[in-house]
């Protein structure tokens, strides 16, 4: 069995390592801790897709959108 727990360390707790013991009663487990990106560091850590997105956010507040239907999506991507 695999879990994975993301959560922020001020989160971590001793309910957190006695609900880990209670899952994995009697087992050995293996615990890696790392740190994480979130999601908007994530995606803005790349030059080119900061600079995508920047210009996607610049169009959405000029109102250059494009919209289209679930199935006008489907035939276009063939997703159906």
């Amino acid at each position: 069995m695999t879990t994975t727990y993301r959560l922020h360390v001020n989160e971590l707790t001793t309910d957190l390592v006695k609900s880990i013991k209670s899952a994995f009663k009697g087992k050995t487990v293996e615990i890696t801790v790392s740190d994480t990106l979130d999601e908007t560091d994530y995606l803005l850590a790349d030059e080119a897709n900061r600079k995508s997105l920047e210009k996607s956010m610049q169009q959405a507040a000029a109102g250059e959108l494009v919209t289209f239907t679930v199935d006008e999506f489907e035939e276009k991507y063939g997703t159906k």
